[in-house]
C-alpha cells in the first residue's frame, strides 16, 4: 500500500503556527502542540514541516462526502429532521484503539492508500446547497486536522444560509476556538471518558484539554451536545459515569444533551464486547440522577432511549424512531402542553408530520 501524499499545490501554510529559531514549528491548533522538526509531520499526520514552513497536507483532500441526518451526527437539539452536508479529509491527533473510521483517521500515520478528491471549498458549499442541506458537518475524523480549510469553506457557507457543524474530539485549542467560533453554530464533542488514564492508555490524549475546549466553546456561544461511548470495562464504572455527568450539569447547565452509545468492537479493540443494554440503561439513569434533563442512548434503538422530553414537563416534543422525526414544539419552538422553550437551535416544529431522512 502506498502512503497518503497529497500533492503540495493542495496544501497551504498552516495557521496557528510559530517558528523556533531552529527550524522547528510549534503547532498550536491541537492540544498535542507538536513541535515539528524539519522534514517531519505532527501526530496527526497532515501537517509537515517543509523548509521552515508548516503546510497542510489536508486542505482540499476530501476523503468522505456524503448527506447524513443530522440526528447521525448526533445532534438532536439543532434543527431536528434536517440534513448535514459531511465531509472529511484524512489525519487525526488521537490513536483511539476503538476508532470506528480507523482507515482514514490513522491512513497517514499507517501508510494506508486513501484516495482523495480535491474540492474547493466553494464546490463543497454548492453540492450542499443542491442537495437541500441545512448545514454543512466536519466530521468522520476530527475536523481540527483540516481547520484552515473547514473555516473557508464555513465562510462561505454562513454566507448561503448553511449552518457549520463540527463532530470533534475537543483537542482544539483556545487559539482555534476562537477561529471557530466566527462560523461555528453547533458541535457535538466526544467526551470519551471521565479518567485521564482512558485517554492516555486508549487514544494517546489527556483529558484536562478536551474539558478546557469544552468551555471555550460553550464560553464563545457554540451550542454544544456531547457523545459518550461506554466502553465495557473501560469506562462504564457508575462512579466515573456519575462523575462525568455532574460535571456537565455543573459546568456547562442541565439542559445539555448527553448521548451516551453502545460501542462494538473496532480497530484494535476487538476482545470487548458490545455494551450490555443493562450498562446503558444505567448510564442514562446515572445522568438523570446527576440532573440531566436531556438523556439518549444511541447505537440501541431497540432500548426506544431517543425521544427528546420538555425539560418542563417530561412530555414528548421530538419523536424519533431510527431517523425519522416527527417534531411536536410550536412554531416558536416551545411545548404544547407547559410552554417551556427547548433548548437549542432552529427547533420550531408546529407539530409537524415524520420526515423520513435517507441514511448516508
Amino acid at each position: 500500500m502506498r502512503a497518503f501524499t497529497p500533492t503540495r499545490s493542495d496544501s497551504v501554510a498552516t495557521i496557528l503556527a510559530t517558528s523556533e529559531p531552529d527550524g522547528a514549528i510549534r503547532c498550536g491548533v491541537c492540544a498535542h502542540r507538536c513541535l515539528v522538526r524539519p522534514g517531519r509531520l505532527g501526530i496527526c499526520g497532515v501537517r509537515e514541516n517543509l523548509d521552515g514552513r508548516l503546510i497542510s497536507l489536508a486542505y482540499g483532500s476530501v476523503v468522505a462526502m456524503g448527506l447524513d441526518p443530522i440526528e447521525k451526527k448526533p445532534l438532536f437539539h439543532v434543527a431536528p429532521g434536517s440534513t448535514a452536508y459531511s465531509i472529511a479529509t484524512a489525519g487525526c491527533p488521537f490513536h483511539c484503539t476503538f476508532c470506528q473510521n480507523w482507515e482514514i483517521a490513522q491512513g497517514p500515520r499507517l501508510g494506508l492508500d486513501l484516495p482523495t478528491r480535491h474540492l474547493a471549498p466553494a464546490r463543497i458549499v454548492d453540492e450542499a446547497t443542491t442537495l437541500g442541506a441545512g448545514s454543512i458537518a466536519y466530521t468522520y475524523v476530527e475536523p481540527t486536522v483540516f481547520l484552515e480549510y473547514a473555516l473557508d469553506v464555513g465562510r462561505l457557507a454562513r454566507q448561503a444560509g448553511l449552518r457549520n457543524l463540527f463532530i470533534t474530539d475537543g483537542y482544539a485549542t483556545p487559539e482555534a476556538v476562537t477561529l471557530l467560533a466566527s462560523v461555528l453554530d453547533a458541535a457535538n464533542v466526544d467526551l470519551k471518558s471521565f479518567d485521564d488514564a482512558f485517554y492516555r492508555k486508549l487514544c494517546g490524549a489527556r483529558l484536562a484539554p478536551v474539558l478546557a475546549s469544552i468551555v471555550a466553546m460553550r464560553r464563545a456561544g457554540i451550542w454544544l451536545e456531547l457523545t459518550t461511548l461506554v466502553i465495557p470495562g473501560h469506562n462504564d464504572d457508575d462512579r466515573q459515569l456519575r462523575s462525568l455527568a455532574r460535571w456537565i450539569v455543573e459546568t456547562l447547565g442541565p439542559e445539555t444533551p448527553w448521548h451516551v452509545s453502545r460501542f462494538h468492537p473496532a480497530y484494535r479493540l476487538l476482545d470487548v464486547a458490545p455494551t450490555p443494554l443493562t450498562t446503558l440503561r444505567r448510564a442514562a439513569d446515572l445522568g438523570r440522577e446527576a440532573g440531566l434533563a436531556h438523556v439518549y442512548v444511541g447505537n440501541a434503538p431497540e432500548l426506544g432511549m431517543e425521544h427528546t422530553r420538555c425539560a418542563g414537563c417530561g412530555r414528548v416534543v421530538i419523536e424519533r424512531h431510527g431517523y425519522a422525526t416527527r417534531n411536536r414544539l410550536t412554531a416558536e419552538g416551545t411545548c404544547v402542553g407547559c410552554g417551556r422553550t427547548l433548548a437549542g437551535i432552529a427547533l420550531a416544529g408546529a407539530a409537524t408530520p415524520a420526515s423520513r431522512i435517507p441514511c448516508g
